[in-house]
């Protein structure tokens, strides 16, 4: 399975902020926003990755993530020349992926929780169609819902409804068969212009191929849109961080637990960011399975 990364747009909310540079570039608490999305492909077992941005911003990921390979990772990257919609990523991200599966995952969102990555892996090894993943909230009027019926089977999905039928938001985390890319050719572009990821999922509900993962209890989803939010994530990093004595989103540390790196690697990698700093001491202890 392929890995896309949708780190473009304008930032709008976020400005001054965003200004000068990308938001997936800003900090959630001590890493850049676009490690946690990228965390969460790597948990999911996908070492290939593509990461999308505007001409300008490009430059920025490549010179903080180069091509990936210092964590076990392909990285590559393209150019999303004006905000088309979330599914224009899979016509962007086309000759990329090729004829495999993809997962697609928005680069401000953050996700966290224990069995996530046993999830995470147990969708992708049994996708077929369409795989969305819900998150109860307490204002699903901001989102895209989904509607479930008998067992929490997935009937119907909702565009910011004036009138959710569900408090379900659909996260920004989709997997899909290699047959949505042909389907995101054929969408009809929306009153704005754009090709919308609703109507990619219907195109698979209406098949019934359109799968919902209810996250729920035990795991965190927060995206990272407006100063609020930012900020929010930020202070939900921290506490755990502090609390716990672990670090969310060390990509350095996925790629080690994952396999993507033997210890010669994360040696290397503890001299780059220097061993007396607070990564780099971090790093020494898991290298020492002291955490």
């Amino acid at each position: 399975m392929k890995g896309i990364v949708l780190a473009g747009g304008s930032g709008t909310r976020l400005r001054p902020l965003t200004t000068i540079t990308s938001k997936h570039l800003l900090p959630v608490y001590n890493k850049p926003m676009v490690y946690y999305p990228l965390s969460v492909l790597m948990l999911a077992g996908i070492r290939e990755i593509l990461l999308i941005s505007t001409p300008e911003h490009l430059p920025g990921f490549r010179a903080l993530l180069g091509d990936g390979s210092r964590l076990g990772l392909r990285l590559s990257y393209a150019v999303q020349t004006a905000p088309r919609g979330l599914a224009d990523a899979l016509l962007v991200g086309g000759e990329f992926v090729g004829d495999d599966p993809l997962a697609l995952i928005l680069g401000d969102n953050v996700f966290y929780g224990h069995e996530l990555p046993s999830v995470l892996r147990d969708e992708v090894g049994k996708l077929d169609g369409c795989t969305v993943f819900g998150y109860p909230v307490a204002d699903p009027e901001r989102y895209g819902v989904a509607v479930t019926g008998e067992e929490g089977r997935l009937v119907d999905i909702e565009e910011k409804p004036a009138r959710p039928r569900s408090n379900l938001a659909v996260t920004g985390l989709y997997l899909y068969d290699n047959v949505a890319l042909r389907y995101a050719a054929e969408l009809t572009p929306s009153a704005r212009g754009e090709l919308e990821i609703t109507d990619l999922n219907r195109r698979f509900l209406a098949e019934g191929r359109a799968r919902l993962v209810n996250l729920g209890r035990g795991t965190a989803w927060l995206d990272t849109g407006t100063p609020d939010s930012l900020l929010e994530a930020g202070v939900f990093v921290q506490v755990l961080e502090k609390r716990q004595g672990v670090q969310i989103a060390c990509l350095e540390e996925v790629a080690y637990r994952m396999g993507y790196i033997d210890d010669h690697g994360l040696r290397e990698l503890i001299g780059q960011v220097g061993p007396v700093t607070e990564e780099g001491r971090y790093l020494v202890r898991v290298l020492e399975a002291a955490i």
